[in-house]
Formats: C-alpha cells, structure tokens, sequence
C-alpha cells in the first residue's frame, strides 16, 4: 500500500513539472510569436511612413507581411494567456514603436485578418522568402483588403 501511495505521488509531480513546462513552452512561444509580430510591423510601419505605401513588388514589404499573417494566425482561438504574452511581445519586438496605449487596438486588427483570404500574400511571401519567384495580383480582394487592414493597423501605431 506504502509504494502504491509512493507511486502516486511521484505520479502526481511529474504531471505537475510536465504541465509547468508546457504552460512555460506556450509562454515562450506566444513572445516570441509576438516579437517576431512586432518587428515586421515595426519595419512596416518604417516602410509605410517613409514611402506611404506598402509596395507589394518590394521583397522586404511581402515577407514582412507574411510575418505578420502568420503572427496574426496564431490569436485565432488562443487563450487570454497567449494573447497577453503575445501583446508583451509586440511590445518588445518593435521596440516600443506598439506600446500599452495602441496594443489592444492593434491585437484587434490582427485578429480581424482570419476573416480575409490571405492566402496569395502567404504564398508569395513564402515564394519571396524562399529566393524565389512571386507575383502578387493587387487587385486580387483578398489581397486588397489585407492590405487595407495593415494599412489600419499600421495607422494605430502613430
């Protein structure tokens, strides 16, 4: 009976450790998902205000962008927990050009990018990324509206 008591407790705190380390793994992630979020849209915004546009023949503009989509990707359905390391991390990873006052704005905006078909910008940013060749048809909705929402987004950063 002793070593079945000894069993289960030693049972008990591996799955206790096991699930800290999870909970520390999704943490670590949801930041650096975040920081990497928060870059792209950092050099966005650069590029936005510097041009007033976001060329989409320009290989730094696309890849950026696909950052950012698959950024944005990963709030679909995420925990309060995730969102909130993730929104610490945007902070951090564009160097405070998203702070405190503009993050809930811009999480929002991120969020709101599920509903559009994003899927030629992720394909030619993954071409673009991969040194090969991409072409984005602007006219493409899906491509509008994306743009359109990151053009709101990167707005909210001023």
């Amino acid at each position: 009976m002793k070593l079945f008591k000894c069993l289960a407790v030693a049972s008990a705190a591996v799955i206790l450790l096991s699930s800290c380390s999870i909970i520390k793994s999704a943490t670590a992630d949801a930041m650096s998902t975040g920081s990497n979020t928060g870059s792209a849209l950092s050099t966005l915004y650069k590029i936005l205000k510097s041009t007033g546009t976001l060329d989409l023949s320009d290989l730094t503009t696309l890849i950026n962008i696909g950052k950012v989509l698959l950024g944005a990707n990963t709030l679909t359905d995420a925990t309060q927990a995730f969102s909130d390391q993730f929104a610490t991390g945007l902070i951090s990873g564009s160097s405070s050009i998203i702070n405190y006052s503009n993050v809930s704005g811009i999480m929002n905006g991120l969020k709101s990018l599920a509903n559009i078909d994003t899927s030629v910008l992720t394909q030619a940013a993954a071409a673009a990324a991969n040194g090969n060749a991409f072409q984005v048809n602007a006219s493409n909705a899906g491509v509008a509206s994306t743009v359109s929402s990151l053009t709101n987004i990167l707005q909210l950063m001023n």
